[in-house]
């Protein structure tokens, strides 16, 4: 590129020099465009910055108008420089005026010009703004003068996310890289987290743009794709990869990538302008992430994931940066941002640091989903492009019970959120004086109320809250956050640590209820065409029965001279009980056979989730000590939904007539029967959803720890028979208003908590 001051590398090396210096970000800025222009031979240097209402203010310029600054403005479209905003790519042109996207600003003077050379400032894929020389002449700017401006781009778009230009703001026109923005997801965990972002696998900051030899820049790059390759063939090597078709496919797809010439050939055109190796890959990928968001097919646009992680692999080959911030050296107010996360990830942090989590991948019943409530953070999923609205350190609130995201909040905003912390903490102090009374409704009907737990983080909620006990104890939680299949002892252990923190409070373990969407990593996962259909829970454990057979065995020794109380998941017909219970039988025999001690009492019960079970209830009644119903599952099958399909899993409500009819059936059989039923599922952890379980008869609830203070204000508040009648009366009618507004109608008329 021709330049009065030696090219892109010389120029790169003057503006290092003046972001060092220590001086304004507007004196900062006028000495950048006064170095381009000179470096570019061009009369005329401008730097336009995107504003939160998507438009273009200028923020300096050699050669134009100095009085236009920050007040010439242009929306994001609207002439060249709109036009380059909006299509994220250069625009180049020897006459302007001539273009028909031009738009002419006669306080900027720049009738004068006719050479035209504007580019986009990208960081992350993301429009901070445009960079523009021009020229007097008509001339035609090479590809090399593109491409060095395009470079030159990455240190302003440096500059603007880091927030230095935000000093330069009039009020209400905020940078829109810095820009506050309010997100929406879905709620994972209920809560308030007000903090600071800490991204679980962070991009690599490339802290060094400018190269001192281009050579050995493309050495190194081609050295990092070497040991990308050989890394994406390892994992492929691997047996357990192998065998996971899902993992493979992502795999075969990453090493396509990483094979593309063109992919190579691009960054080491960058390269030669100058940059290092990290930056070029930074570069090419923002480019790429730029117009690939502007691509319509879902298909595609989720390659852009694809591409994102291998240039980040690529990064932390060239620079050998970990995966993600030590677990142990949090912020003390951390919010943890991630695309998706493993439970066994998200137990690795420090609890007493983590305020709250925000995924971009993750329903409500998601695994990890269910750790953030044991741990008590705030939690939203289904987050869309979180990981690249954000950066490290950002302020940010999570609101788990909106499942809504404050990223950079105004200060009225965050003043808002705070209040609601402490009106919260204000809420809970009143519900702890409630913990030693009896959770009885005004009418005198004793409503047991339980704990949801899988994990030993749950257990210290069992005293804290005044439950009753564990109505459901989850154990496949440890074995999805163990690194290999848990021995006997190891079960038997955790058993008996949740037996004695209950004391004489009870207990019921729910058998492995693994395979669908829960998958041990040491396990071989089989491909299945609709995995919540099909080799899960129980029919797993049958299948294996020295599987299930290994855990009863623990559970019993666990529970030497004391009540143990065990149920089976997924019960779709009698029979499958019956084998099941003889399966206990024998492991009672074979440890009475050896002299050990054994529990003074087993009860044997069984998940409702499965319709089936609806028409066997006499059945299965008459074989089992309690039954417990599985909310989440059997709302699924009944309406033929994924509960884990963002696009349907809202479809039907779960108060709807349908439900609450099968729910009524249920009770009243058990009623019958003289069997206690619980139910379990998420229903339960909300005071509107409870005050209906009530009304069709539950009197034992399980739940979340932190539902166990709003539902027990609330049945203390309320007639249970009122509750009964009304529910009846609206399930006999189908009336056209939902229950939940005539629930709510009536909370109000009786000053219910809701």
């Amino acid at each position: 590129m021709p330049g009065a001051l030696g090219g892109p590398r010389l120029l790169l090396k003057r503006l290092r020099e003046v972001m060092a210096e220590p001086v304004s970000a507007q004196e900062r800025l006028d000495k950048t465009v006064v170095l381009i222009a000179a470096n570019m031979v061009a009369e005329v240097c401008s730097t336009y910055v995107l504003r939160s209402d998507d438009t273009l203010e200028l923020y300096a310029t050699e050669g134009l108008n100095p009085n236009a600054v920050h007040l010439t403005t242009m929306r994001k479209g609207e002439g060249l420089v709109g036009l380059v905003a909006k299509e994220a790519e250069a625009v180049a042109t020897a006459d302007a005026q001539t273009h028909p996207a031009f738009s002419y600003k006669p306080e900027t003077g720049e009738e004068l010009y006719h050479a035209f050379l504007g580019v986009p400032i990208l960081r992350a894929g993301e429009t901070l703004g445009v960079l523009v020389v021009q020229n007097r002449a008509h001339r035609v700017y090479s590809e090399e003068e593109i491409e060095a401006l395009l470079t030159v781009s990455m240190v302003l778009a440096e500059m603007i996310a880091s927030g230095e230009l935000q000093a330069l703001a009039r009020p209400g026109a905020d940078i829109a890289g810095r820009r506050p923005l309010h997100l929406t997801g879905a709620s994972l965990a209920e809560g308030v987290g007000l903090g600071h972002v800490v991204l679980h696998e962070p991009r690599v900051v490339v802290k060094t743009l400018i190269a001192e030899d281009p050579a050995r820049e493309t050495q190194r790059l081609e050295d990092a794709i070497e040991g990308l390759r050989d890394s994406i063939d390892s994992m492929l090597d691997r047996g357990d990869v192998a065998r996971a078709a899902e993992t493979r496919e992502i795999l075969e797809a990453y090493r396509m990538f990483a094979h593309d010439r063109g992919w190579l050939a691009k960054m080491r055109e960058v390269i030669a302008t100058g940059v290092t190796a990290e930056a070029a890959v930074q570069r090419v990928q923002s480019d790429t992430r730029a117009r690939m968001q502007r691509v319509a097919d879902p298909i595609l646009r989720e390659r852009l994931y694809d591409l994102d992680d291998l240039a980040n692999r690529l990064l932390r080959q060239l620079t050998g940066d970990g995966h993600h911030v030590p677990a142990d050296r949090l912020p003390k107010d951390a919010i943890l941002v991630a695309r998706s996360m493993g439970p066994a990830a998200l137990l690795d942090y420090n609890r007493d640091s983590l305020r709250g989590l925000i995924l971009e991948e993750g329903g409500p019943t998601s695994h990890v989903a269910i750790v953030a409530r044991a741990l008590g953070i705030a939690a939203v999923g289904e987050v869309s492009e979180i990981t690249n609205l954000v950066e490290e350190g950002d302020a940010i609130i999570v609101d788990g019970s909106a499942g809504a995201v404050q990223v950079r909040p105004a200060p009225d905003v965050e003043a808002a959120y705070a209040e609601k912390v402490r009106f919260r903490a204000r809420r809970q102090e009143q519900y702890q004086a409630l913990r030693s009374l009896p959770s009885r409704t005004k009418d005198g009907r004793d409503i047991g109320l339980y704990l949801n737990a899988g994990l030993l983080v749950d257990l210290p909620h069992v005293r804290e809250s005044g439950a009753h006990g564990i109505g459901l104890f989850r154990t496949e939680l440890q074995f999805m956050i163990a690194s290999q299949f848990p021995r006997t002892s190891e079960q038997q252990a955790l058993y008996k640590a949740v037996l004695e923190a209950a004391g004489d409070r009870s207990v019921t373990f729910r058998t492995l209820d693994i395979g669908g969407d829960k998958v041990l990593p040491y396990m071989h996962k089989i491909e299945e065409e609709n995995p919540a259909l099909g080799w899960r829970a129980i029919r797993l454990g049958l299948d294996r029965p020295g599987l299930m057979r290994s855990q009863l065995r623990a559970l019993l020794q666990a529970a030497a001279g004391r009540e143990l109380r065990v149920m089976f998941p997924m019960v779709a017909a009698v029979e499958e009980f019956d084998h099941a219970r003889a399966m206990m039988e024998r492991e009672i025999a074979f440890l009475r056979r050896h002299g050990k001690p054994l529990p003074d009492l087993v009860k044997l019960g069984a998940m409702v989730e499965v319709p089936s079970i609806l028409w066997q209830l006499d059945e299965i009644l008459a074989r089992v000590d309690f039954l417990s119903v599985g909310s989440n599952d059997l709302f699924q099958f009944l309406f033929a939904v994924d509960r884990g399909n963002a696009r349907v899993a809202g479809r039907f409500d779960t108060l709807s007539v349908p439900i609450l009819r099968a729910l009524r059936f249920i009770t009243d059989k058990a009623a019958a029967a003289d069997v206690p039923v619980t139910l379990c599922g998420e229903l339960a952890s909300r005071p509107l959803e409870a005050a209906a379980l009530i009304g069709v008869g539950f009197r034992l609830l399980s739940m979340n720890p932190a539902a166990i203070g709003p539902v027990k204000a609330m049945l203390m508040e309320v007639d249970a028979g009122e509750l009964e009648s009304l529910v009846t009366e609206h399930i006999a009618a189908h009336a056209d208003k939902p229950l939940r507004a005539v629930l709510r109608e009536f909370a109000e008329r009786r000053g219910v908590p809701l």
